[in-house]
C-alpha cells in the first residue's frame, strides 16, 4: 500500500510540475518599456529631419541673428568685407528720430489694415458663393487662382500699364466717364488707393480659398439644427457660420499681415515709393538705407524694428482671438 501511495504522489507531483511548466511557457515574453518605441521613432524622425532643419536654420535663423548683431555695431565696408566696430545704439536713435521712418511705418500700417480688411470681406463673400455652386466650382476656382499665381513683379508691371497717366486704360475710362484723365500714380492718395486695388485683386483669391476650405469642414447637421430653430440666413451666418470659421479666418489674417507688412515688390515696381515718399514701405526704406546708402547697420536696424513690430502685432492678434474663444467656450 505504501508503494502504491508513493507512486500516486510521484504522478501527482509530476503532473503539478508539468502544469507549472506549461503555465510558465504560456506567460507572455518580456516587453520593452511603454515609451521606448515612441522615443525611438522620435529619434529616428529627428535624425532624418536634421538636414532640412539645418538648411532652414542657415537661411532663416542665421540672417536674423546676423541682422540683430549688425544693428548694434558700427559697421564699416572695407576691401575684405564688413568690419564690426564698437557697440552702439546710434542706428536705432537715428531711426526713431527720423521722420521718413514714421512716414514709411504709417503708410505700411494703413496699407496692411485696409488691404487685409477688404480682402477678408471680399474673400468671405466669394467663398460663400463658391460653396453653393455645383459643377462650375472647379472652373471658377481655376480662374480665381490666376491672379494669385502671378508673380508680384509681373502683376505690378501689368497694373502700371493700366494706371499709366498717358496711355493707361484706367485713365481713359475716367476721361470717358468724368471728362478728365487723372494722374493716378503721380498723386499720393490715388497712388495709395491703386496699390490697395492691386493687392486686393491679387490676394483675395487666397483668402477665398482658405475660407472655402473652412466652410467645407462645417458639419451639415449644424445648419439643419439652425433651420429647425427657425434661424434666417443672416442669423445663421452670424451665429453659426462665422464662429465656426474663426480659426480659419485667424490663419488667413495672420498670413496676410505677414505678407502685407513686408510688402516691397509692389511699390517698388508700381510707384518707386512715390510720389516723393508717399508709398514708400518700411521694406523699401530698409532697402534704400542698406543698398543705396550702404549703411549696413541702419538697414539692419530697420529690419529688426520691422520684425519686432510684426511679431508684436501677431501676438496681440492671437491673444485677442484666444480670449474671444475662451469667453465663448465659458458662455
Amino acid at each position: 500500500m505504501s508503494s502504491v501511495r508513493q507512486m500516486k504522489r510521484a504522478r501527482t507531483s509530476k503532473g503539478e510540475g508539468g502544469a507549472t511548466h506549461t503555465e510558465a511557457s504560456r506567460q507572455p515574453p518580456r516587453t520593452t518599456p511603454p515609451g521606448f518605441a515612441t522615443r525611438r521613432r522620435a529619434r529616428t524622425g529627428w535624425f532624418f529631419a536634421s538636414p532640412a532643419l539645418l538648411v532652414i536654420a542657415a537661411v532663416t535663423v542665421f540672417p536674423v541673428v546676423f541682422s540683430l548683431v549688425l544693428s548694434f555695431f558700427e559697421v564699416r565696408l572695407e576691401y575684405g568685407g564688413l568690419r564690426l566696430g564698437s557697440p552702439t545704439l546710434a542706428h536705432y536713435e537715428t531711426l526713431l528720430t527720423h521722420s521718413e521712418w514714421y512716414r514709411a511705418l504709417l503708410f505700411t500700417l494703413g496699407f496692411t489694415i485696409v488691404s487685409v480688411f477688404v480682402e477678408l470681406v471680399l474673400g468671405t463673400l466669394v467663398a460663400l458663393v463658391l460653396e453653393r455652386l455645383g459643377a462650375a466650382r472647379g472652373w471658377i476656382l481655376a480662374l480665381l487662382l490666376l491672379p494669385w499665381a502671378l508673380i508680384n513683379v509681373v502683376a505690378a508691371q501689368l497694373w502700371s500699364y493700366l494706371f499709366n497717366g498717358t496711355y493707361g486704360a484706367v485713365g481713359w475710362l475716367c476721361e470717358q466717364l468724368l471728362g478728365t484723365r487723372p494722374d493716378i500714380l503721380g498723386e499720393p492718395v490715388p497712388a495709395m488707393a491703386a496699390m490697395v486695388v492691386v493687392d486686393v485683386w491679387k490676394t483675395t483669391p487666397f483668402v477665398a480659398i482658405v475660407v472655402l476650405a473652412g466652410l467645407m469642414l462645417i458639419p451639415a447637421d449644424v445648419y439643419e439644427a439652425a433651420e429647425i430653430d427657425g434661424a434666417g440666413a443672416w442669423t445663421t451666418f452670424w451665429k453659426v457660420t462665422l464662429p465656426q470659421l474663426r480659426p480659419i479666418v485667424a490663419i488667413a489674417v495672420l498670413f496676410r499681415i505677414l505678407q502685407a507688412f513686408g510688402i516691397f515688390d509692389l511699390p517698388f515696381v508700381l510707384t518707386q515709393g512715390g510720389p516723393g515718399t508717399a508709398t514708400q514701405s518700411v521694406a523699401m526704406l530698409g532697402y534704400r538705407i542698406l543698398f543705396q546708402n550702404l549703411d549696413f547697420g541702419g538697414g539692419a536696424a530697420v529690419a529688426v524694428t520691422t520684425a519686432a513690430i510684426v511679431l508684436g502685432c501677431c501676438l496681440l492678434f492671437l491673444r485677442v482671438f484666444r480670449t474671444q474663444v475662451d469667453e465663448e467656450g465659458r458662455a
